[in-house]
């Protein structure tokens, strides 16, 4: 007995009493560093840093913005897979230990004896959660006793899977993607559930050394870490020999992807940033905030197309103005020789950047990137005489080699033809600017909206930032307010020259109509619809112009930024194409001014609507009123509160509403829009607008249930040239985007409210006639302005013509 007694005398009790002391000691530790440890309670209410986003009404994405990109998961959002190859890689005993492996620990003391360097090791997954929540990365051992208690508060208050939860969105894994979910989508684009055993595996083993391990910055080590994982996950027996096998000889597949942008709206992105910042501040980009617009993501690609294809065909009307650069083609010619030299070309749109490899009689060899070459055929090729001036361009060329050489940088894209596959063509970035928004003219809703060709090229935003002069297109509210003063649609008012000696203006002026040509006494609807300038301004002159001011700001223009001189009959005063939108929405919607805006709701992180768009919207109260009150003045981009009434306030009669939209049809149907006669529809109305010295071409049209606004220039307000007039330079896009925005979709009738009549008159005097004169033609009018008919034979009636308008075709004018 005496030997053993004296075994626990002098060994095992001394090692008691020494375990004892660890034990307080590690109590005594715990007790000093407890009140220094932070509350969990953080864990259970965390925010992750999430960018902005960006959606469309039909809740596509438009746009990202943050520097860190991530995609919060639950917990039961996560592939099994995945989770086994985590568990695998970083932590196998997780769903055993406390929050603390000894064995872990024990291996990591074990490397600190053998080498007396403190290194990485023994961290379980909720220790890596108490040190990326909570603690710095330096390696001390305070920091690791932190660590510790801290792993054993967080399993004591947390179940295992929100532990998990917590690990798998926090960890940075590699470009800028913080937890799985963003790792997924940004090297493989795709998300999570989506991805194979290999890509699986490759994700998982990131968190060792993401900046070093990942696929992009050094696929050999990704491989070999990977292929880690795999060999972990089998020897766990989470996958099959056979699954090993097949992962561990996969091909990397990993590539940077962006934000998944859904709709290439990046004006409208860069709109609803601004408002975000606006809000929230620089919280904006981290706080997961979600911003939904009303832009319709079908209609915006259809705007996009339509806006460069209309500034492409200006641009190929005034020639080629030669390539970007040249280049001594290497030798041998190969992709990895010519690639490097594409890549001085910044990707521009739909066109793709190229490098002349070889020139034939009539066609040209065009290298354009990863191992492929095009032909530019003469058919691409013909258009390009060489650009001399916006009004001259110089002789057809005969062949290829006056238009391009070898080496030549160059740009090409895919042309439609009426027949056939479309065709290779020569292109170049064009000069000239424009701009197209649409909106629904029933409550303001913006639907599409592009600023520019590219908003990479250039990010000045001209549908909203841009204020140029309007032109013809603003004397439709000129011809309203002359309506609203009591002239007529058969109002005859003379188109000739003259010269005004207005005291508003530096010297004497003497305007003309495009043509050069005047026509003598025109009636107001034919005036409109031929764009008659001196009819315009006789007609601001015979009304007093602070007057008309006052009833063109029901409008939504403010009065201070117009001319207060003749000129405002020919639109000189400068408005942006959203303006336009919104004055156009009231001549559509049946008399309403309605306020644009964008941002249809913003949410949080947890999908909660922190603000929600009232709109004012097109109604029938009981009281309307045709004078505009104090509510009626310029209103912001973005709603920020709900307004005290949801109904539009009614700015110009019923009436005015009628006769306004039916001489705006002739437009179309007869005048100087007749181009978009090709749609096929007759409810369709609008006015073109063009500036002196062809500066500015507009146009500006509208459906019942939607506006549309095209604006084509140069930002230097250079002349566009002759010809290039509304009809010819902004009418093609709107045209392309109304085919498609309108399609299946029935015509609309124009229905003529109470209160008028139709009358039969003479097309040259405007006078009522007798049913027997031949030339006559139907016009509407207002019943206390209605001429008087000639004789009891002839009483004015309430049917209008199918039109609304005018029926004579006697009348031709070239211009």
């Amino acid at each position: 007995m005496k030997p053993l007694h004296k075994i626990v005398k002098f060994i095992l009790l001394p090692a008691l009493v020494m375990f004892l002391l660890g034990l307080s000691g590690i109590y005594g530790t715990y007790l000093y560093l407890k009140p220094d440890l932070p509350s969990i309670d953080v864990l259970k209410d965390i925010h992750f840093q999430v960018p902005l986003r960006i959606y469309s009404n039909d809740n596509k994405l438009i746009a990202e913005f943050g520097e860190k990109r991530r995609q919060p998961l639950q917990y039961d959002e996560v592939p099994k897979r995945l989770i086994q190859a985590i568990l695998a890689a970083e932590d196998d005993r997780f769903f055993e230990h406390p929050g603390v492996d000894y064995h872990g620990l024990l291996r990591a003391a074990f490397q600190l004896l053998l080498t007396g360097e403190r290194r990485q090791g023994g961290s379980t997954i909720t220790m890596q959660v108490a040190r990326n929540f909570f603690l710095s990365r330096k390696k001390t051992f305070t920091r690791k006793l932190n660590e510790i208690f801290l792993s054993l508060k967080i399993e004591n208050e947390l179940s295992k899977e929100e532990i998990l939860a917590l690990y798998l969105n926090k960890i940075y894994l590699g470009h800028r993607s913080y937890g799985v979910g963003a790792a997924a989508l940004v090297y493989y684009g795709r998300p999570v559930s989506e991805l194979t055993l290999a890509e699986i595996a490759m994700v998982a083993g990131l968190p060792k050394a993401p900046s070093k391990n990942n696929p992009i910055s050094n696929p050999t080590r990704s491989k070999q870490r990977r292929n880690y994982v795999l060999g972990r996950m089998r020897s766990l027996d989470f996958i099959s020999a056979e699954e090993y096998e097949a992962a561990r000889i996969a091909p990397l597949s990993a590539s940077l992807h962006q934000a998944l942008s859904e709709v290439d709206a990046p004006y409208v992105a860069e709109m609803a940033r601004a408002e975000a910042v606006a809000r929230f501040g620089n919280q904006a980009y981290t706080g997961g905030y979600r911003i939904f617009t009303t832009i319709d993501s079908r209609l915006q690609q259809t705007t996009n197309t339509a806006l460069r294809n209309s500034l492409l065909a200006y641009d190929k009307r005034h020639g080629y103005r030669g390539a970007e650069g040249n280049r001594t083609l290497p030798q041998p010619s190969t992709p990895e020789t010519l690639d490097p030299l594409l890549a001085e070309l910044k990707p521009i749109a739909q066109l793709t950047s190229g490098i002349v490899t070889e020139v034939q009689e009539k066609s040209a060899t065009v290298y354009i990137g990863n191992g492929d070459s095009i032909t530019l055929e003469w058919l691409g090729l013909a258009w390009a005489a060489p650009f001399i001036d916006q009004e001259r361009v110089g002789n057809a060329p005969k062949n290829a080699a006056e238009i391009l050489k070898p080496g030549d940088l160059i740009r090409v894209t895919r042309e439609p033809q009426p027949e056939g596959e479309p065709i290779w063509r020569l292109a170049q970035i064009p000069q000239v600017a424009g701009a197209f928004i649409s909106l629904n003219p029933n409550d303001g809703a913006i639907q599409t909206l592009t600023g520019g060709y590219d908003f990479y090229w250039s990010k000045f935003n001209r549908a909203t930032q841009a204020k140029r002069q309007p032109g013809s297109g603003f004397k439709a509210f000129i011809y309203s307010a002359a309506l609203e003063a009591g002239y007529t649609p058969a109002s005859l008012i003379n188109d000739a020259p003259v010269v005004f000696e207005d005291p508003a203006l530096e010297a004497a002026w003497r305007p003309e109509n495009y043509s050069g040509r005047f026509f003598g006494p025109t009636r107001l609807r034919y005036a409109l619809k031929k764009s008659r300038n001196l009819v315009s301004i006789r007609l601001l002159r015979s009304m007093n112009i602070e007057t008309t001011l006052d009833y063109i700001s029901r409008f939504g223009f403010s009065k201070s930024e117009l001319p207060h001189d003749l000129s405002l009959a020919l639109g000189s005063g400068a408005i942006s194409p959203l303006q336009m939108a919104q004055g156009y929405a009231v001549l559509a919607n049946g008399g309403y001014r309605i306020t644009p805006y964008l941002i249809k709701r913003i949410e949080n992180d947890r999908s909660e609507t922190l603000f929600k768009a009232e709109p004012e919207i097109v109604c029938e109260p009981p009281e309307q009123t045709s004078s505009p009150t104090a509510a009626d003045k310029a209103a912001p981009l973005y709603a920020t509160e709900p307004p005290p009434q949801r109904c539009a306030q009614r700015v110009i009669s019923a009436q005015n509403y009628y006769l306004m939209n039916s001489m705006m049809r002739d437009v179309i149907q007869s005048g100087t829009a007749t181009r978009a006669k090709q749609l096929g529809r007759s409810d369709l109305a609008g006015k073109t607008g063009t500036t002196n010295d062809q500066r500015d071409a507009w146009f500006n049209g509208f459906h019942r249930d939607l506006v549309a606004i095209v604006w084509i220039g140069f930002d230097d307000v250079q002349p566009l040239g002759r010809g290039e007039v509304g009809g010819r330079a902004a009418l093609p896009a709107w045209i392309d985007f109304m085919r498609v925005a309108l399609e299946g979709k029935p015509e609309s009738s124009l229905e003529m409210p109470p209160g008028m009549v139709t009358v039969r008159i003479d097309p040259e005097t405007g006078e009522a006639v007798s049913a027997s004169q031949k030339n006559a033609i139907f016009e509407t009018f207002r019943e206390q302005y209605a001429p008087t008919p000639p004789s009891s034979e002839t009483t004015p009636s309430t049917t209008s013509n199918p039109n609304g308008g005018d029926t004579s075709t006697s009348e031709v004018d070239p211009f």
